[in-house]
């Protein structure tokens, strides 16, 4: 198993082409992640980002080119200064040669323009803000798993594929859920869906009722939840107490995972739409990792960014062996010079942007008489392609991306 893991063959070079002695910075090769640790996103990455990166260096064999890999970890509580000082005190007295993170958007960034002035490698699988490979982008980070470009599209335009048209957008009142709406309006619009209305809601409330009963008088096929975190997890919560699934309406999730169903439970998010990069269950690759993170982490299945930690790690890995070094501008030419096929993403490659290219699936929350046990949650709708789901490199703003 662990052999077939290591497998992307597209980062073993030819011995040939490996340095006449692979080297190493202080004889070490040091990761850190900086994550959620204890508030609103420890569920999403947190303990489980930590682990995921140490059974990737585990599966790896623990050394490269002869030296010891180290793990950091550090809580950045999805503050931006906190993230930028941690990350920056990391790179420059722990040594760290490759951080992964950095949870919230704001603090991600944060971390990413940290890394672009100290030229050391960042690597961001929790994040959703397109920004980051876009007008933010920098020549040392990769956006890993997601973002918000991929949510519109998958979503937005599978959704209205499978038939439905009519949209009613629940949206937080703040540039965060207007971005969302915006985008995935122009995409619904484009498949030839029709945005019927929308409301706006304050921040982290308590009370969606008046909101729900609009969406529910809108009559849409379609209720779009813009919003994250505590706010779609009460929303979806007092939707089903509406028994507006039940009716007939469908909640398309905007930034949905899995660990949130867990909490919500089936008999509240049945029938929710919703765009992911990761399954546990979506094949053998993922549920063979899954399998062993979950007996290591009190039962629980991995979200997408935790299991994408572990897939960023062992490229990561990878790369500075076929270099033979962990000079972050040849390990990041590596990894942005080849295709290869990543144990938890399938065929996988990164853009001059930074994008890391992969598949993205539409899937629907079962109802609790079709599933068969613990975190049997989610039934595949559709499965859609990289180039499909994130941004062209025609429409970036990214200034490394050359146009013609």
């Amino acid at each position: 198993m662990r052999r077939n893991l290591l497998a992307t063959a597209a980062f073993c070079l030819a011995a040939s082409a490996l340095p006449a002695a692979a080297q190493l910075s202080d004889n070490t090769l040091k990761i850190g992640v900086a994550t959620d640790l204890s508030s609103l996103y420890a569920d999403i990455n947190g303990p489980g980002a930590v682990l995921a990166a140490q059974m990737a260096i585990e599966d790896f064999g623990g050394t490269v080119l002869g030296q010891k890999i180290e793990l950091v970890s550090g809580d950045i509580q999805n503050k931006a200064d906190v993230a930028a000082t941690t990350v920056g005190r990391w790179y420059d007295n722990e040594k760290v040669d490759m951080v992964m993170g950095a949870g919230a958007s704001s603090s991600s960034i944060a971390a990413a323009r940290v890394a672009g002035d100290k030229k050391k490698i960042f690597i961001a699988p929790d994040p959703a803000s397109s920004d980051l490979t876009g007008k933010l982008c920098n020549p040392y980070l990769i956006h890993w798993v997601y973002d918000t470009a991929a949510l519109a599209n998958g979503t937005g335009s599978a959704v209205v594929k499978a038939g439905g048209k009519t949209w009613f957008f629940l949206t937080a009142d703040y540039a965060f859920g207007y971005a969302l709406e915006r985008d995935v309006s122009a995409v619904v619009k484009k498949a030839g869906g029709t945005v019927v209305g929308g409301v706006k809601h304050p921040i982290n409330t308590n009370d969606f009722s008046s909101f729900l009963l609009q969406a529910q008088g809108s009559k849409a096929q379609i209720i779009g939840l813009a919003n994250a975190g505590g706010d779609t997890i009460n929303s979806i919560k007092q939707a089903s107490e509406f028994g507006i699934v039940k009716g007939g309406q469908k909640l398309a999730g905007l930034l949905v995972f899995i660990s949130d169903i867990h909490s919500l439970g089936l008999e509240r998010s049945q029938g929710l739409n919703l765009t992911e990069a990761f399954y546990w269950d979506l094949n053998d690759r993922t549920r063979a990792f899954s399998k062993r993170f979950a007996a290591r982490f009190n039962g629980k299945m991995p979200t997408s960014v935790q299991a994408g930690f572990y897939s960023a790690t062992l490229a990561y890995l990878n790369a500075v062996k076929a270099t033979g070094t962990d000079d972050a501008d040849k390990v990041m030419a590596a990894m942005k010079a080849t295709k290869w096929e990543d144990p938890i993403f399938g065929p996988s490659y990164v853009r001059q942007d930074g994008r890391k290219m992969h598949n993205m699936y539409l899937f629907e929350v079962k109802k609790p008489s079709e599933s068969k046990g613990p975190w049997d949650y989610y039934k595949l709708l559709a499965e859609i392609s990289g180039e499909d789901a994130f941004r062209p490199l025609a429409d970036s703003e990214c200034p490394l991306v050359k146009k013609n």
